[in-house]
């Protein structure tokens, strides 16, 4: 996420980019790390709550019960029908991890 602001910001000082589309560009760039971050927060969260729900599962506990507990983590992007598939479009260069 910083590697992103840090690039965002030097655009944004650059003077012999275009000023307008550096702008739109940098604020793009901003946007995209932020996201980036927040997508990552929430992963973790939801491993977090799986791993504490799947501690208190007996051993002979049903796959079922485990893919129940899987299918219960959901995203806000996948959620909300506006953000999803949103940062798949967005030019980034990270690779995407999850």
């Amino acid at each position: 996420m910083l590697e992103g602001i840090t690039e965002a910001l030097d655009l944004l000082t650059d003077s012999s980019a275009g000023r307008d589309a550096s702008v739109r560009q940098a604020m793009l760039m901003i946007i995209t790390a932020l996201q980036g971050q927040d997508r990552i927060e929430q992963r973790c969260r939801n491993m977090a709550l799986a791993a504490r729900q799947f501690s208190l599962l007996p051993p002979t506990a049903p796959e079922s019960v485990y893919d129940e507990i899987w299918q219960s983590l959901t995203l806000d992007e996948l959620r909300v029908p506006a953000l999803s598939g949103i940062a798949a479009n967005q030019p980034h260069g990270e690779i995407e991890l999850f």
